[in-house]
């Protein structure tokens, strides 16, 4: 159960990262995929900034939970309208992130329901799967469709990605709290 969430640290550059004395996982998604309000769901606290605006999230921000492990928001991928040194700079932060951690313990990655994975996707999980780096996928915004839509849009995710191997699937509304308690139980089963 996740009792207390503080915002730990900011970081714009590796040589920032905090030390590697607890346990960490991270969340991975295109911006404007709802990683924001999943993270304030999950921490059960308004923490993480939400934005109308895709791609706020610049930083690698470090959330202090229970006072034992972090949970880890990466900076929204594939936004068009960042300029290119940013794009660059983000790739950069995420790359050494990737390959540097050595307590990372799961990549949740989020894609939104109601569409097909994108490219980015694709390429954020190819790399993944590069890097041997464990990861699970989250659907976001479960609750934009009906349940024949949900289960629709499932099977043709579960299809295209299935070419990469099996993964574990969370159907989520940060909305509506759907399924926040089945991805908090699975994550803080990584964690200890």
């Amino acid at each position: 159960m996740i009792k207390k969430a503080e915002l730990y640290k900011t970081v714009y550059r590796i040589d920032q990262l905090p030390p590697e004395d607890k346990p960490e996982v991270a969340f991975a998604g295109r911006s404007n995929v709802g990683k924001s309000s999943l993270l304030n769901s999950l921490m059960k606290i308004k923490i993480a900034k939400t934005s109308s605006k895709p791609g706020k999230t610049r930083s690698i921000n470090y959330y202090l939970v229970n006072d034992n492990y972090y949970f880890v928001d990466l900076p929204g991928y594939g936004f068009a309208s960042v300029a290119k040194t940013e794009r660059e700079k983000w790739n950069e932060l995420m790359n050494n992130y990737f390959i540097n951690r050595m307590n990372l313990k799961m990549v949740y990655v989020l894609i939104d329901h109601r569409h097909k994975p994108q490219k980015n996707d694709h390429m954020m999980i190819q790399w993944l799967k590069s890097l041997n780096m464990p990861f699970m996928i989250v659907l976001t915004k479960s609750d934009k469709l009906n349940q024949s839509e949900k289960i629709k849009k499932l099977n043709e995710i579960k299809n295209e990605l299935s070419v990469y191997g099996e993964y574990i699937y969370f159907q989520t509304s940060a909305n509506k709290n759907k399924g926040i308690e089945e991805l908090t139980n699975s994550i803080l089963a990584f964690l200890k």
